[in-house]
């Protein structure tokens, strides 16, 4: 099994690293990180990963793990790495995404008519890129698969460690990380929290995303690829 995390700057670290700890724990599995260039990779909250492989080194893989960022980028400014992205699909059991890495999956035309989610903060952006947003944990459609808000790619991986290797060997996964969430709060969900905690985070999100490389509001066939 063949599973690759694509890296860039300014992703959110947890994204990739949360699938990362299940995926790579799977039996007879190599897993490899890739990007624009090899090299090191600055995330959001300032962990620096690596990107062992630059987009040629990689042709082919079973899975790919397309991560989000902060910043709710779509990529759109790297049309190499979107076209590598649609390329790569074409070899793929499953393409994944964790958050805002949605976007970017929607950039590469990958979700016209495709149930997904993303973050909750941006979940209006995905009907921009033809996508059909479904407000769930995980999302499966077809061999697209996406995952909700950052610790949502825990889930979504768990869920393709059961299909790749079977329900006792996920379970096994999930213990061995002790993955058994008994938060604090119950505020981890727009449903759940507080609306004063809602509006001040999605006020605080919004002018993030500003700063960002955004999406355009232009529709999907007039984007570049």
């Amino acid at each position: 099994m063949h599973i690759t995390f694509l890296f860039y700057e300014g992703m959110t670290a947890l994204d990739a690293i949360g699938p990362y700890e299940v995926l790579s724990r799977l039996p007879d599995t190599s897993v490899h990180s890739v990007s624009l260039k090899p090299g090191a990779i600055h995330t959001s909250s300032g962990l620096v990963l690596h990107a062992k492989n630059g987009l040629s080194d990689i042709s082919q893989t079973d899975i790919l793990v397309v991560p989000g960022s902060g910043y709710a980028t779509s990529l759109n400014q790297f049309p190499e790495v979107l076209e590598w992205i649609q390329t790569i699909n074409e070899t793929t059991s499953w393409t994944t995404s964790v958050c805002t890495g949605s976007l970017i999956l929607g950039a590469a035309k990958l979700l016209l008519g495709v149930r997904a989610t993303t973050h909750w903060a941006v979940m209006d952006r995905l009907s921009q890129w033809g996508a059909i947003p479904t407000e769930k944990r995980v999302v499966e459609s077809g061999k697209i698969i996406t995952a909700a808000g950052v610790s949502a790619g825990i889930d979504m991986a768990l869920m393709l460690a059961e299909k790749v290797a079977g329900k006792d060997v996920a379970e096994t996964l999930q213990l061995g990380i002790e993955y058994d969430p008994k938060p604090p709060f119950d505020a981890g969900s727009i449903k759940k929290a507080r609306p004063i905690i809602v509006t001040a985070l999605r006020e605080k999100l919004m002018k993030k995303f500003e700063k960002g490389p955004l999406l355009t509001n232009n529709k999907p066939s007039s984007q570049s690829s």
